[in-house]
């Protein structure tokens, strides 16, 4: 009988095994969110959701299914209010963002680097400053509020638009209610300008424009286009690049740290993709170098909008009329950072 009991134990041990061995297994399995929100204010054709809704594409592509990202455009996770997105991410309400920087100007300080008034001329000047120690610089500060940054990528340049009447001058500002987004340097630039700044969220922008609540606007090209803030009696646009909206692919670091490695590498090569996309967007039918397509300017001019195209003389009577506002939030920013980056810019103009 000794024999056939040691052989029914050996049996029983070996069912067992499995059985014993699920629970490690399962362990070794990293256990992923059924979704992953990703906020971005506005919506397509805006270059930044495009970065937002290439970036979750890739991912859910070369992930296979194991991760599942998901854009929330129109900031909708926290109400409309594109300035709340950073906190949210920081609260784990959202865990990833294509964040532009003037949103997240009134909670890090420093991005306040790219709406400094006619600090960088054109595209060039922009592509510089990211790439330098700048860029590395600012980075390092989002990461010190448990937020991984990504990748840079664009919005594009903000021109300015009215109902009134075309604006060459810094006299043609005065008297003109123009809406803004954030940030207390963009009252402060109107302000000098002669003015009356009014701030107010993108979802309340359209409204109103059509009811003349402000008589203009400053946003990208191609979301004038996309838009069609032509229809919103928007017959005057500015072509001054008097400040950049950059963007920041970005993810909140304790959902990084909990993907496996693979994961990660996926994530982060579809970021630098998806702000290459958003660049592309922004950029398009501008004349940007070496492009010389001007598609998106000329069909402004179809729905009848005068498009005016500010001599460099003409911007440096601007950049003169707000100094005062670039000097005061130069300090604001970090006098350091900002020699670092008119560097930068000078190199490339």
């Amino acid at each position: 009988m000794t024999q056939p009991m040691h052989r029914r134990a050996l049996l029983s041990a070996a069912a067992a095994l499995p059985a014993l061995a699920a629970p490690r297994l399962a362990a070794a399995q990293p256990r992923y969110k059924p979704e992953y929100k990703i906020t971005v204010v506005g919506n397509r054709p805006i270059a930044l959701s495009e970065s937002a809704f290439v970036w979750a594409d890739l991912v859910n592509q070369r992930s296979e299914g194991r991760l599942n990202f998901k854009v929330y455009p129109g900031s909708s996770l926290v109400g409309g209010d594109q300035t709340r997105e950073l906190v949210a991410i920081r609260q784990g309400v959202i865990d990833g963002a294509v964040f532009s920087t003037i949103n997240i100007s009134p909670q890090v300080r420093e991005m306040n680097l790219f709406s400094l008034p006619f600090l960088m001329p054109g595209h060039a000047a922009f592509d510089a400053l990211v790439a330098s120690e700048v860029g590395a610089a600012l980075f390092r500060t989002l990461a010190q509020r448990d937020i991984e940054p990504l990748a840079w990528g664009e919005n594009g340049f903000r021109e300015i638009s009215n109902s009134k009447r075309a604006i060459r001058a810094p006299a043609d500002l005065r008297g003109l209610k123009i809406r803004f987004a954030a940030g207390a340097i963009f009252s402060e630039i109107y302000t000098a300008l002669g003015a009356n700044p009014v701030q107010m969220s993108f979802a309340d922008l359209q409204p109103a424009l059509s009811t003349g609540a402000v008589d203009g606007q400053e946003n990208p090209v191609n979301l004038f286009l996309g838009f069609r803030m032509d229809t919103l009696a928007q017959k005057h646009l500015t072509m001054w690049n008097y400040c950049a909206d950059a963007g920041i692919v970005s993810i909140s670091k304790p959902v990084l740290a909990s993907l496996e490695p693979r994961d990660r590498e996926i994530v982060v090569e579809a970021a630098r993709e998806a702000g290459g996309a958003g660049n592309n967007a922004a950029r398009k039918g501008l004349g940007v170098p070496p492009s010389t397509d001007r598609s998106s300017l000329e069909e402004c001019a179809r729905r009848g909008v005068e498009v005016i195209d500010l001599s460099a003389a003409e911007k440096r009577a601007f950049a003169a009329a707000t100094k005062p506002v670039y000097d005061k939030w130069a300090a604001t920013v970090g006098t350091d950072l900002v020699r670092k980056a008119e560097a930068a810019i000078a190199r490339v103009s």
